[in-house]
């Protein structure tokens, strides 16, 4: 059995159910949406999102069924999370996602970004329309923060002066503060108290810095998931790897990696993916990957143990394990 389907299993009910939610959710009298919105659906991911907000909710809800408040909350969280990928796609002037075309690449990108924009607006007008203030605060200031994230991203990169701080200022923002508000979201749709919403959204965001670290070494690794090896540093994004070299190199060697980084020399991509693994930016990575991942169980260990409570662990645990 496959880790994400067994990590499913106390909440397949919920999942399966939500599927059908969320399908219906995309429905439009548009038949040009419909058809790109099919294509969405088909094409889903893991949908990890959706699962820290069952997982979250089961853990903190005093009843054995969760509300229709929880199922609206995964969906906020997966149509957000869609309309964030597809402008991304547009952004990046990527073709390819998950394997397969980019909506950008098939339709276009002032269509892309429509739909996009459709899916955003659905989000936002799921919690108005059933009065789920509460959840619409949530994730409107994770949308405000995941655009500032991708701004600074931009900005650093033009300049290429990003440090520790920084990046991990950029890498929360960017991804962890949509992880942090899957399990805000999934507390507060189960009525939790705000003080179980603040510590779920503080491991939500430990969970989702480990997340990107992950991501970020993929670019130095070998096997191939997705993407070519190299392409942040093509594209002069600056993670942590790449940080902890600099800071540890002399002044011939920093000069010659941020030269190489700005001209983008494709020659020097292999030497640089070389030298940062010689260096210990490898390892320093994963090391810190390990302590939020632990920082995010040591919070986790205060609550009453329960089967979504394991799942939710392992759920942690192939976040910084999983191989693409």
């Amino acid at each position: 059995m496959k880790i994400i389907e067994e990590i499913k299993i106390p909440i397949k009910k919920e999942m399966d159910l939500f599927e059908e939610k969320f399908s219906k959710s995309m429905i439009s009298n548009v038949p040009l949406l419909n058809r790109i919105t099919h294509y969405v659906v088909k094409r889903k991911g893991k949908q990890m999102r959706p699962m820290f907000v069952f997982l979250t909710a089961k853990m903190i809800s005093k009843s054995p069924e969760i509300s229709e408040k929880v199922y609206r909350a995964a969906s906020i969280i997966e149509l957000i999370h869609t309309a964030t990928l597809i402008h991304d796609d547009v952004v990046d002037s990527s073709n390819k996602r998950r394997g397969f075309f980019s909506i950008n690449a098939l339709w276009k990108n002032k269509i892309a970004v429509l739909v996009g924009d459709f899916l955003l607006s659905k989000g936002m007008l799921l919690c108005i329309d059933n009065d789920d203030f509460d959840l619409l605060k949530i994730i409107s200031k994770s949308v405000k923060e995941m655009s500032q994230g991708e701004l600074l991203q931009i900005e650093k990169a033009r300049r290429l002066d990003i440090d520790e701080e920084t990046y991990y200022e950029i890498i929360t923002k960017k991804t962890a503060s949509l992880i942090a508000s899957c399990c805000a979201l999934g507390v507060s749709a189960s009525n939790g108290s705000s003080e179980e919403i603040q510590i779920f959204e503080k491991i939500g965001k430990k969970i989702g810095i480990a997340f990107q670290l992950k991501d970020d070494l993929f670019d130095y690794g070998k096997k191939k998931i997705g993407k070519p090896t190299g392409i942040d540093l093509r594209e002069k994004k600056l993670t942590l790897p790449f940080i902890y070299a600099l800071n540890n190199s002399s002044n011939t060697k920093r000069k010659w990696l941020i030269n190489s980084v700005k001209n983008s020399n494709e020659r020097e991509i292999d030497n640089i993916i070389e030298y940062i693994k010689k260096i210990g930016g490898i390892d320093y990575t994963e090391k810190q990957i390990q302590k939020f991942y632990n920082s995010a169980l040591e919070d986790l260990n205060q609550f009453q143990d329960s089967e979504f409570k394991e799942s939710l662990k392992k759920l942690i645990k192939y976040v910084i394990e999983r191989e693409y």
